[in-house]
């Protein structure tokens, strides 16, 4: 905490930065965004709601159950975003997850990208871990503060995901990059169809300080709420869509969405250098073999 609190003035610059900034060109305009005309509720459609004009959409948690909603469609590579405001107040033990998946389930060989947001004690920050699935296999995450409080306001959290790397932003800053290194590999996610998926759900058992600090279910319900969808991406039909073939039609695998360009590879080194929190790659005592992919550079 006390580096959070000498970071604080930095993360508010960087935050008053951010919001001046004009709208990235690689971001699609933003499509209808009915939750009908995307989405099915997952389960428990009594704890789902929307505002009046049907553009706020509202998933709860109590201590009978969460609820979660995916995409009717799938997809192969492209760009995937949503608005969220996460739980406020004392949230621990809950999670918040917004992931894209090849499955509506943890299956044996799924793959998997995703964003989870894990609640802390009142007055404590947020802390979003995204972690990488292939083949059933993850156990990449990386974990960050946020130079913001994302349950005050909407924020936009997304992921570009190509054949060359998968990156994921916060309000257009690129907080994460994962890289292929153009060969068969059991690392980077790049063959299989996804959905994407939120969720909110009790995870008290390992997402507060560990384990430690548990769910006050006094406190429920716990509601997350979302707007915005945007997806321009390459929705599958089988057995495979034309676009797979001829992605470099579209700008998300054009070689600009290949790499960083340079404005965002100075948001990211300032993100390395000040709110990464754990980072599976270098953690040797869990990894006393560097996983593979860990060499693979962000910069190139």
């Amino acid at each position: 905490m006390e580096r959070m609190a000498s970071l604080m003035p930095i993360l508010l610059y960087i935050a008053v930065l951010i919001a001046a900034c004009s709208s990235s060109s690689s971001e699609a305009a933003a499509p209808a965004t009915s939750f009908k005309d995307n989405f099915d509720i997952m389960w428990s459609e009594n704890h789902f709601k929307t505002s009046a004009d049907g553009e706020i959409w509202y998933l709860s948690l109590d201590k009978e159950t969460g609820c979660g909603f995916q995409t009717k469609q799938k997809y192969r590579f492209g760009w995937f975003s949503m608005k969220l405001k996460l739980v406020g107040g004392d949230s621990a033990g809950v999670v918040t997850a917004y992931y894209m998946c090849t499955e509506n389930g943890a299956g044996p060989e799924r793959d998997e990208l995703d964003f989870e947001f894990l609640g802390n004690r009142s007055g404590q920050p947020y802390l979003i871990q995204t972690n990488v699935y292939k083949n059933g296999t993850g156990g990449r995450e990386m974990r960050h503060m946020l130079w913001f409080d994302p349950t005050e306001d909407f924020h936009t959290y997304s992921i570009l995901w190509n054949n060359h790397q998968i990156v994921f932003f916060v309000d257009k800053v690129p907080i994460r990059v994962f890289k292929n290194n153009g060969e068969a590999n059991n690392f980077f996610p790049n063959e299989k169809p996804m959905y994407l998926f939120s969720s909110i759900w009790n995870a008290d058992e390992w997402a507060t300080r560990g384990g430690l600090e548990k769910t006050d279910w006094k406190k429920a319900p716990f509601v997350s709420s979302y707007k915005d969808f945007n997806v321009d991406g390459c929705q599958w039909e089988d057995p495979y869509p034309a676009c797979v073939s001829t992605t470099t039609k579209n700008w998300w695998d054009q070689y600009d969405a290949w790499h960083l360009s340079d404005a965002q590879k100075m948001d990211y080194a300032w993100i390395q250098r000040n709110l990464v929190i754990y980072d599976y790659c270098k953690d040797s005592e869990r990894y006393p073999t560097l996983p593979v992919e860990c060499p693979l550079s962000p910069w190139e």
